[in-house]
């Protein structure tokens, strides 16, 4: 490894073997491969349905999508995200607005929501949806989300796209039991990989139907679900605008392969966080820390630098020294189509806006080797020094 990127996938020769299989079989899309990944995912997840798709985006698009989200409905969302999570909404005309994070696990700040609940509660502009986001792979405090989302009524789509693998007070993300849909990705940098592609998963039986429309065109094939249930089976009916967000079956047999190393995959994130928190922990640093209850999947390990300035020529650093570091994420609030058309020039989310300005992605993938590690700690452990914040 010539350079050490932030994330990286790892394929094997039984990934290669069950790519291989599915691509000389009968079918590269809409096959068995599919349907039986879904059965694995819904298992794995302890949900009813799994319901696969092209990438996470086009699954965050569908659940807002199935929850029939419009024009002048409400989607609340972190500002700490990538764009799709915010994007699903502004697809279906609604309107978004973003809770600030809290400091630490850089999720959303329930404490804020539940203020934030109150005030729109009283003005009758409650959020139909909250998308709570689990980033970097720790879970949201979902006991307080669902006790918010009983007493105001919205709808939650989980944003899962950091936490396959993850778990609350020792139930797996992906169960709904606090949510009525969850989204995760499958993309190559995430916890398993199908190349590109997304899983969304429910415990009820009308949004898993939708989902499966919308991803094909808002075509139904079902006799008995859609309107010309009378004509013989090669008919279908369009009952609404969909998309084409199928995964191929190639592709699901991938993701069946990778689903059965997850836990190995997470032991050895799990492994580099602690040594990363053991020699980082005298730094001048803000560790990442998991939120009580959950056990994160460690798809990211963030740090935020204690001092306002510093972070680009640390960043620089790590790149001349061959070590792709990242930064997730710029808070959406801030970025063009969302300041100009929506917010305006004063609207803020400070801790959002204070991690953006401080944070860098360290590497985390089960590549990784211990000489790795060492390098990048040592990277920071001199550069701090240079800088007279380290120990001499």
């Amino acid at each position: 490894m010539r350079n050490i990127p932030y994330a990286r996938q790892l394929i094997d020769r039984e990934d290669i073997r069950a790519v291989v299989r599915a691509l000389k079989s009968d079918f590269l899309t809409q096959g068995p491969e599919i349907e039986k990944f879904e059965k694995e995912f819904s298992v794995f997840c302890g949900a009813k349905f799994a319901v696969a798709c092209s990438s996470a985006t086009a699954g965050l698009h569908m659940a807002a999508m199935a929850l029939n989200l419009r024009p002048g409905d409400r989607w609340w969302t972190s500002p700490n995200t990538f764009c799709a999570t915010a994007d699903a909404a502004r697809r279906c005309g609604a309107e978004v607005d973003f809770i600030d994070i809290e400091w630490g696990t850089y999720n959303m700040d329930l404490e804020l929501l539940e203020d934030r609940l109150k005030a729109a509660s009283r003005k009758n502009r409650l959020p139909h949806v909250v998308a709570p986001v689990h980033f970097a792979g720790n879970p949201v405090d979902m006991n307080v989300l669902g006790r918010l989302k009983k007493k105001y009524g919205f709808k939650v789509v989980e944003d899962a796209a950091h936490a396959t693998g993850a778990s609350f007070q020792g139930e797996p993300v992906g169960s709904c039991r606090w949510s009525d849909l969850c989204v995760f990705s499958f993309h190559a940098v995430k916890i398993i990989t199908t190349g590109e592609g997304g899983m969304v998963t429910t415990n009820k039986f009308h949004l898993n139907q939708r989902l499966r429309i919308l991803r094909t065109h808002g075509i139904n094939r079902v006799p008995r679900l859609r309107p010309s249930s009378n004509q013989p089976p090669w008919y279908y009916e369009k009952t609404e605008l969909g998309n084409h967000y199928r995964m191929t079956d190639f592709q699901a047999a991938l993701g069946r392969s990778q689903l059965k190393k997850i836990w190995k995959f997470r032991a050895a994130r799990k492994k580099i966080s602690e040594y990363y928190g053991k020699q980082l922990v005298e730094m001048p640093l803000d560790l990442p820390r998991e939120t009580p209850g959950a056990k994160s999947s460690w798809h990211l390990f963030p740090i935020s630098l204690k001092k306002q300035n510093g972070r680009d020529n640390l960043m620089q650093s790590f790149r001349q020294k061959g070590v792709l570091a990242n930064l997730h994420y710029l808070a959406v609030p801030s970025l063009a189509y969302y300041r100009k058309k929506f917010f305006g020039k004063n609207h803020t989310c400070p801790n959002a806006n204070r991690y953006a300005e401080r944070a860098i992605s360290l590497p985390i993938h089960p590549s990784l080797k211990k000489q790795h590690l060492v390098k990048i700690v040592n990277i920071l452990r001199k550069e701090f020094r240079k800088s007279g914040e380290g120990k001499k």
